[in-house]
């Protein structure tokens, strides 16, 4: 970290939970040179990966539906949630994280993943980095029924859609993770579907 208008950055831990909220009080310069003493709260979950797994032959992309008790208590009448497959790295590098979530939450085994983004999602509050990913699927691939790992306590149902609807479920509102909108729009702006 290497910002000369940052100094005297102080950590604090307030919960270590589920994972860990830290309070930090550090001065700023602001741009008429004087300085102020700042104080933000970074939740910091680990980094994760997410991927959309797609099938040009069938039109398809496969997402997972789950609850998310986050969203259900800010307006998300039922909690739950249409996304694409996603986890935490865990110590795993986000290739090798990817697979074994893929394989976990949605029953195939895949060997190629591409890397199309990396990106903050919640920059003002979160550390998580989140590594993106594409990924073509077959029926030949699919190993298992998925629905994530059994002492995640995910209960993740496993969605294959067409394309085309993913994209109406977009403008609909059935999809409002940020993450599955951005692989969505990128397999759009791609053409993975020709």
């Amino acid at each position: 970290m290497k910002n000369e208008k940052i100094k005297n950055i102080k950590k604090e831990l307030l919960s270590d939970n589920w994972y860990t909220l830290n309070k930090f009080t550090f001065d700023y310069q602001k741009s008429d040179g004087s300085w102020e003493t700042q104080h933000r709260e970074a939740y910091d979950r680990g980094n994760g990966a997410g991927i959309l797994l797609y099938n040009t032959h069938k039109g398809t992309v496969v997402l997972t539906k789950q609850f998310r008790m986050p969203t259900y208590v800010n307006g998300n009448k039922d909690g739950m949630m249409i996304e694409v497959c996603a986890g935490l790295l865990d110590g795993d590098n986000p290739e090798d994280c990817i697979r074994k979530e893929t394989e976990e939450e949605t029953g195939y085994k895949i060997d190629n993943v591409q890397r199309v983004f990396e990106t903050y999602m919640s920059p003002g509050s979160v550390t998580e980095i989140l590594y993106l990913f594409i990924g073509a699927y077959e029926e030949k691939m699919k190993v298992s029924e998925g629905g994530g790992a059994e002492n995640e306590t995910e209960n993740i149902e496993v969605l294959e859609l067409p394309f085309t609807k993913a994209l109406e479920m977009i403008k609909s509102g059935e999809i409002c993770d940020a993450k599955t909108i951005l692989l969505l729009q990128y397999a759009q702006i791609n053409s993975l579907f020709g």
